[in-house]
């Protein structure tokens, strides 16, 4: 069975992210064949460094990797064909896609939504359209925190390498050419937009009584950094030193070693949804940014999140993670030292809840047994 994944690059990393994990996953778990049109390969060299974004066509890790331009190529559309997030496939392909004397039944079109933890996703994940002008039919596929939804992505043997990472965390640290962190220090990945109100950040960390090592990947914290570090220029491999605070300037990692950063550092604040999801496997407390969209309809998706994910601490803990994030999401003031007097009961939660969300049948398991049933 053939998989065409369509992916436009709209969130740096958080679109062609996902779509590159699922890529990988169908390829390696299922063995599908599956074409990656993507319309930004820079975005996608950082996460795999052996793309050559000036190439057309190009193989790794199993996937076919093909450069999504206008106009868009003659060719014969997959089995199934996923429009990840919406993003509108060309009307060549759309076109190519209806039943004829060679193919007797259309391909099995998925519409890959947004993941939420809105009450009504479960409602409507699974839920067929039918094309406006055309006899064709669309699927809509909502990734989700319940077993009513699609699910989140998670490879068949992810918690087991988390654990063995976490292990051994000193290798890692020495494999990559990082300082092996103090035992008393808070160790804390940093990956956001350049919206975040990071200086208020800074000062608190600066001024902290227990020593702090942020490890930031180059990318758009490094514009927050100069200008609330009063630094010109910043990049890899530059280590600043500020009171009890200590920066470490790391280059943007693939993703495979991003996760295990993500699994070896005490608290992650992360961004949209990729990165997201992996600070939940890595069952360590998290701090998320969410895409800000038009009229704040972030904030009620935020919102939602916080609800479910609170749901079962004391009042008192899930306020200071709740009001952490309102200040992060630009709500309110930061408040560091409240939110971290609660990080052992946050470091627990965070455990508890990636081992329930891994009960749950992942999402490219549940994505390939609604495609065999269409």
């Amino acid at each position: 069975m053939g998989w065409d994944l369509f992916c436009r690059v709209i969130d740096n990393y958080g679109d062609i992210g996902f779509c590159w994990r699922l890529s990988r996953q169908l390829t390696t778990e299922y063995g599908l064949a599956v074409r990656l049109w993507v319309d930004d390969l820079a975005s996608l060299q950082r996460i795999c460094p052996s793309v050559d974004p000036h190439q057309t066509f190009q193989q790794r890790c199993g996937v076919q990797i093909n450069h999504w331009t206008d106009p868009f190529p003659d060719i014969i559309p997959a089995d199934v064909v996923i429009e990840a997030y919406g993003c509108e496939l060309p009307e060549k392909y759309i076109q190519a896609m209806l039943p004829n004397h060679s193919r007797g039944r259309q391909p099995v079109w998925i519409n890959l939504e947004y993941l939420s933890a809105e009450s009504w996703v479960e409602e409507y994940h699974g839920l067929c359209s039918p094309h406006p002008r055309l006899p064709l039919t669309k699927y809509f596929f909502f990734p989700g925190f319940t077993v009513n939804t699609g699910g989140l992505l998670r490879e068949k043997n992810l918690l087991t390498q988390r654990d063995s990472v976490q292990h051994n965390a000193a290798n890692w640290w020495l494999q990559n050419d990082l300082p092996i962190p103090d035992e008393t220090e808070i160790v804390i990945s940093l990956f956001c937009y350049d919206t975040a109100p990071i200086s208020n950040l800074l000062e608190a960390w600066t001024h902290s009584q227990t020593p702090i090592r942020c490890v930031i990947p180059e990318g758009q914290a490094l514009t927050l950094l100069r200008n609330g570090l009063n630094r010109s220029a910043l990049k890899a491999g530059d280590v600043i030193q500020q009171d009890k605070l200590t920066v470490q300037i790391i280059p943007f990692l693939p993703q495979a070693q991003y996760d295990q950063l993500l699994w070896l550092c005490d608290c992650n604040f992360v961004r949209g949804e990729d990165s997201f999801v992996r600070a939940q496997w890595a069952g360590r407390p998290f701090v998320w940014q969410i895409y800000p969209q038009a009229d704040n309809v972030h904030h009620v998706k935020l919102e939602a999140f916080l609800n479910r994910y609170l749901q079962s601490l004391t009042k008192e803990s899930a306020q200071a993670f709740r009001a952490f994030h309102h200040g992060w999401n630009g709500r309110e003031r930061l408040d560091w030292n409240h939110f971290w007097q609660h990080h052992a009961i946050f470091h627990q939660h965070a455990l508890t809840w990636s081992s329930q969300l891994a009960v749950i049948p992942d999402l490219t398991f549940n994505l390939v047994e609604f495609c065999k049933r269409q």
